[in-house]
Order: structure tokens, then sequence, then C-alpha cells
């Protein structure tokens, strides 16, 4: 609102000027006459006036003026853009982690299941005498362990969705759910072979690449608007002004009335005015040397930030790239985890293995399912950051 503000009131100052004026005097003593000579009398003297003007040419200041206003609003319009991404971004990574709490809650939930069905076989083991009562102890460790790591994955959840009350400006009472939505296949061919790429359209595409660009045209115009001042300028005005005094008599003394004298004592003006500058303390220089500096700084903060969002994409690129190779290589160790879960399983249940033996299996096997699903949400984030600097909305 302000930047249009700024454009609009660039346009006005190129329309004329019109204003007025009305004064009340109260003359004592010696004073100006009708017929032009002094004599002392008191009298109440009303004037008015009105003038106008308007700037014919400044060095193109005033055009300059509204292009560099149209510019600073654009340059706004893309930081506001910039900072939209931005929240967008934050919320799909808010989004993305429920999700993945979710995911882990029923990791959680199924070793919980695990551990109770574990523990009711050591009971009837314990009952037949084929177990010490001690092993019925060492399981129920063991399930109140797997409990309280499900209220911690149940106070994550709760974390999260207030991540995105937050971020979505709720109040932390309201309730709802998100909906789980039919996540992409992962897939290697999707992933860029390098960061040249996206950095290219991202160049083109990115909102702070376009502020500092348009920022820089912007200090232009100021530099010019600073060399125009080294001009002439060129103005045109008029003026009317028109007299009343109750103490005016004609050459017969007698009051001359007030439609008599608006009618004699009008007075019209109109003219071109031309200033020249020729002297002003060297301020029009310093002006022009501080617009160029500021032409300078701005390209300085282009490059900077062209290098920032360089940085910025590598090392997103880098984080996608590893987050997809630990979610191919967790897929194999969940595989071989599951198989050698199921096989210890079987040897406990034939009394081939220990029950601890068995829980350093489970164990694993939850370790390696809960990474997998780390790595498999860590990669559908980046990749959508990556998404985001290409251009690419952000869906799921």
């Amino acid at each position: 609102m302000a930047m249009e503000n700024s454009v609009s009131r660039a346009k006005s100052n190129i329309l004329p000027s019109f204003n007025g004026a009305l004064s009340n005097s109260f003359n004592y003593g010696r004073s100006l006459t009708y017929d032009n000579t002094y004599e002392d009398v008191n009298s109440t003297q009303l004037e008015g006036y009105l003038v106008t003007d308007i700037t014919l040419w400044n060095g193109f200041i005033l055009s300059n003026d509204i292009k560099k206003s149209k510019l600073d609003l654009q340059a706004a319009l893309q930081e506001q853009l910039r900072i939209k991404n931005e929240i967008i971004l934050n919320i799909t990574a808010s989004y993305l982690e429920i999700l993945f709490a979710e995911e882990i809650l029923m990791i959680a939930e199924e070793q919980l299941e695990l551990t109770n069905r574990q523990l009711r076989r050591t009971k009837k083991l314990v009952e037949a005498g084929s177990l010490a009562a001690g092993a019925v102890l060492e399981a129920e460790a063991r399930l109140a362990g797997d409990t309280l790591q499900l209220v911690k994955e149940v106070n994550r959840i709760k974390m999260a969705y207030m991540n995105l009350f937050q971020l979505l400006e709720l109040p932390a009472d309201k309730n709802f759910r998100i909906i789980h939505p039919e996540l992409p296949e992962i897939k290697t061919k999707k992933m860029p072979q390098n960061s040249n790429e996206i950095l290219k359209k991202a160049l083109n595409k990115r909102p702070e690449i376009k502020a500092s660009e348009i920022r820089i045209e912007s200090a232009k115009r100021q530099l010019d608007i600073a060399r125009g001042n080294r001009y002439p300028g060129l103005s045109f005005g008029a003026d009317y002004l028109n007299i009343y005094n109750n103490k005016y008599t004609g050459m017969y003394n007698n009051h001359i009335n007030l439609s008599d004298q608006l009618s004699n004592n009008k007075r019209y003006t109109m003219g071109f005015k031309l200033n020249i500058p020729l002297f002003n303390k060297f301020r029009v220089k310093y002006e022009i040397f501080d617009a160029s500096i500021k032409v300078q700084t701005c390209e300085y903060q282009l490059e900077n930030t062209r290098n920032i969002l360089k940085k910025e994409i590598m090392q997103a690129w880098n984080n996608a790239n590893a987050a997809l190779n630990r979610y191919l290589a967790g897929k194999k160790a969940v595989t071989a985890a599951e198989e050698a879960f199921r096989y210890a399983e079987e040897k406990l249940n034939a009394g081939l293995i220990s029950s601890m033996d068995y829980y350093q299996s489970k164990n694993y096997l939850t370790t390696v399912r809960s990474e997998l699903v780390q790595s498999k949400y860590e990669y559908i984030f980046r990749s959508k950051i990556l998404d985001f600097y290409r251009g690419i909305p952000i869906e799921l």
C-alpha cells in the first residue's frame, strides 16, 4: 500500500497546483488611499488571491520519479512473493513433519503389539515351567519401555500440529486433522544430475533475484533524478488578486461599494519562469555521487544474492541426494531386517535363541524402519525444495 501511494504521489507531481488565500487587516495612521495618496485614516482591508503554477520541464526529474516509484513497487511485490514462498515452504515442512510423526507412531504401535504378544507367550511358558519367573519381569520392563516410546511419539505429533497451527495463525485449541495424501513414488530418475540446471532456472524465476535486479534499475532512475538537477527548470504560473477597503472613496468623496471595488481592483498576472542552477554549494554534485554509490551497492547486493542462492541450491541438492541414497539403502536394510526378525521369531518359538537375542532383532528392525521413514520424508521435503527453486508449485 505504501509503495502504491508513492506511485500515485509521483504521478500527481506532474499536475498543476492551485491555491487561494484571504486576509483581513486593520490599518491605523497614514495609509494609502484609493487615489494613490497617503492620509491619516483608520480602515479595514480585505485581500484575496488565487495562484496556479505547473512545471513544464525540469530535466526529466518528474518522469524519472514516476519510473522509480513504479520500480520500487515492483521490488516490494517481489519481496512479498519471496516471503509468501518461504511461508509455503515452512508450512510444507510442518505438514510433512506431521505425516512423518504419525507414521513413526504406527511403527511404535506395531512394536508395542509385538511386545505384548511376546509378554503373553512368556507368561504361558513361565506357567508351564519352561522359563524362570524373571523372564516375565524382563518382558514387562520391555513393554514399559515400548509404552514410553509410544507416549513420546504421541507428544511429537501434538508438537507438530502446534507448529502447524502457529504457522497458520490458528488457535492452539483448534481441532482438525490433516489429510493424508497419496505420496509420490520415489524415483531416482527424477533427481537432477547436478545443481547447475536448477540454478539457471532459479536465476530467472526467484523473486529475490528479480527484486535485486529491479532495485538496480530504481537506483539508476534515482541517479537520473540527481543529474536532472543540473539542468534549468521551466514553469508556467498565473495569479489573480483583488482588494476591498471600507474607507476607499471616489473623486467626489463618495464611498465606493464592494462590487465596484472588486471590479476596479482586480489584477491578473501570468508568465513563464526559468530557473537556472548556477551554484548550490555542490549539492547536485554530492547527490549524483551518492546516487552512483547506491547503484554500485545494489549491483553488489545482486551479486551477493546470486551467490547466496547458488550456495542454498547446492546445499539443497546435496541434501536431497544424500536423503535419496539413505532411502535406497534403508529399503535394503528394512528388507534384510524383516527377514532376520522373522527368522529370530521362529527360532525363539523353537527355543533356539534367548529373548535377549529376539529383542535385539526386534529393536534393530524398529530402528531401520524408523530411519527409512525419516529418509523418505526428508527426501520428499528436499525434492520439494528443489522444485521450489525451479519455480514449480509445491504439491503433494
